[in-house]
């Protein structure tokens, strides 16, 4: 029987009163141990390159060159892509701390966007938690966006329907709750594509575009109607009324790596508005266990990785 340890801090929080100190202790650390064999029986059968490449221990780690469309121009910046393989748990929809048979396996997608607009920084990350069965939707979305204006964060539960939250700073925003009948997202299409690229949804679609797409466009979250396009390599989303298409180039053999996407879309205001194309550029992909790799010693990886 193959074992897989995983290290997880026991984190505690002591938060003081009157907010002018916060402090994080780090305590002893625990082991999480995942076996191949105790994956469940899946009706889509994983294939053993699958569990090897996925269940070794480490995350999959990819960076990118980003140009980012904001406020009718284009910024230079990064984005990174953490692939990996967790336990979750279906009822309280977070990631497990320790095995059960109750569990479910999912492959989880963090994508993370770091750029510059004019003096202040933009910061996103969407956490995406699918199940490796690949016959469900996924079963948590969610996304934060941070900048010196403010920031805004949604949260997507898959459950007796999607149950979403949202919390903004805008006041036609601000927070909101409400359910959605079930369909795609598009958030779940990352990482289905790295399942299985044949089994993306193709032609017309009801689809819940990304959730950073949502929050920096100031747009509903709902489905809407788009087209989907598969051909080697290359998977095509178009938005006809969001006046959007997102292409995603990967990789035809497995672990079906994405190299790149472009988002074209209209950015900006009023008269200032123009359509432009978002860009990222595959840079480096490395396998690790990043979350042990925290020490001083450790952030050559980041030259490897060919991030600032």
């Amino acid at each position: 029987m193959k074992r897989l340890v995983f290290l997880l801090p026991i984190i505690y929080l002591s938060v003081c009163i009157s907010c002018e100190e916060k402090e994080t202790k780090i305590t002893d650390e625990i082991s999480v141990y995942e076996t191949v064999d105790n994956l469940p029986q899946l009706k889509t059968k994983l294939s053993s390159s699958f569990k090897n490449y996925w269940y070794d221990g480490d995350a999959e780690i990819t960076s990118y060159k980003l140009e980012q469309a904001r406020y009718g121009e284009i910024r230079e910046g990064s984005a990174v892509m953490v692939f990996v393989t967790e336990d979750f748990l279906p009822d309280l929809q977070v990631k497990a701390d320790n095995y059960s048979k109750s569990n479910i396996p999912v492959l989880k997608l963090n994508a993370t966007k770091k750029f510059n607009t004019g003096v202040y920084p933009y910061s996103i990350m969407q956490s995406t938690f699918y199940p490796v069965t690949n016959n469900n939707h996924a079963l948590k979305v969610t996304a934060s966006v941070q900048d010196w204006c403010g920031h805004v964060y949604a949260q997507l539960n898959n459950r007796e329907k999607f149950e979403l939250i949202s919390h903004s700073y805008f006041q036609e925003e601000a927070d909101q709750n409400y359910k959605l009948s079930k369909t795609w997202t598009e958030n779940e299409l990352w990482v289905k594509l790295r399942i299985d690229p044949k089994s993306l949804p193709i032609g017309d679609l009801d689809i819940i575009p990304s959730l950073e797409f949502t929050r920096l466009k100031h747009q509903k979250i709902k489905a809407y109607k788009a087209y989907a396009v598969l051909k080697d390599g290359m998977y095509m989303l178009s938005y006809p009324n969001l006046n959007r298409t997102l292409k995603i180039n990967f990789e035809n053999s497995f672990p079906y790596q994405i190299n790149g996407w472009e988002e074209t879309t209209v950015s900006g205001y009023g008269s200032e508005s123009k359509t432009l194309t978002t860009k990222a550029t595959k840079l480096e992909t490395i396998k690790s266990a990043y979350w042990n790799k925290n020490s001083t010693a450790d952030t050559g990886l980041r030259k490897t990785l060919k991030l600032k």
